[in-house]
């Protein structure tokens, strides 16, 4: 079953510092990892809009948190902690 990563940037602080950041996550990229949408346009239903959305899909759970905990990946996000307020998700996608 598929898996999903959600980043939601709800406060951009440090628009060059994320640039920084999202070259180093690039690089953290393993095979099955796609980029599903990052940075579209955003229509807000409710609640606070943030200031990004970024969605990837990955095989299954494992793979997820395999690419989170990576270290590849855990180079890159001090970097995106300092740029930005996030909250993070991994979700199951349906069977």
């Amino acid at each position: 079953m598929p898996a999903y990563a959600i980043v939601i940037l709800d406060t951009i602080t440090d628009p060059a510092g994320l640039q920084v950041y999202s070259g180093k996550a690039q690089q953290s990229m393993t095979e099955g990892l796609e980029l599903i949408t990052a940075y579209g346009q955003i229509e807000v239903l409710e609640g606070a809009a943030p200031d990004g959305v970024v969605m990837l899909r990955f095989p299954n759970m494992a793979d997820a948190l395999a690419w989170y905990r990576s270290d590849a990946y855990q180079l890159a996000l001090p970097l995106r902690k300092a740029a930005a307020a996030c909250r993070v998700l991994l979700i199951d996608g349906a069977a």
